[in-house]
């Protein structure tokens, strides 16, 4: 059974801080809506809708990832926050290339999804911690 470390906090605190974010993006695009008078239709094709598909993964590898490495974790959450910010700020200023930024988030997700495997597998006990021989 895994006990939950003094450095989790650290991992649940990174949580907290991207719903933050996602309120924050929500938010400008509910200005940005209203200024400029789109409305918000429930058939919108696939590339308005704002970019969350991700953010469940995020959440479930960010939080199994820290289980056993919270400070590698927490590292690679805030990156995924730091590029999911780039990408919206790029997104804002027109030009398509200026969201390459956001691509430091992409490797933080999968970053993360390898750090939610590698403790998946320590939990089992599927992993050497200290020279294994058989």
């Amino acid at each position: 059974m895994a006990v939950l470390s003094k450095e989790y906090g650290y991992v649940m605190l990174t949580g907290a801080a991207s719903f933050v974010l996602v309120m924050h993006l929500a938010i400008k695009v509910g200005k940005a809506r209203k200024k400029y008078h789109v409305e918000v239709t429930q058939t919108q094709p696939p590339h308005f809708i704002f970019r969350l598909e991700v953010y469940p993964a995020f959440l479930f590898f960010l939080g199994t990832g820290g289980l056993y490495h919270p400070r590698v974790a927490t590292g690679l959450g805030i990156a995924w926050i730091i590029g999911r910010l780039l990408y919206a700020y790029g997104y804002y200023t027109g030009d398509p290339k200026n969201r390459r930024r956001g691509a430091l988030g992409s490797v933080a997700l999968l970053g993360l999804v390898g750090t939610g495997i590698y403790s998946a597998c320590q939990h089992l006990g599927w992993t050497c911690e200290r020279g294994c021989r058989s």
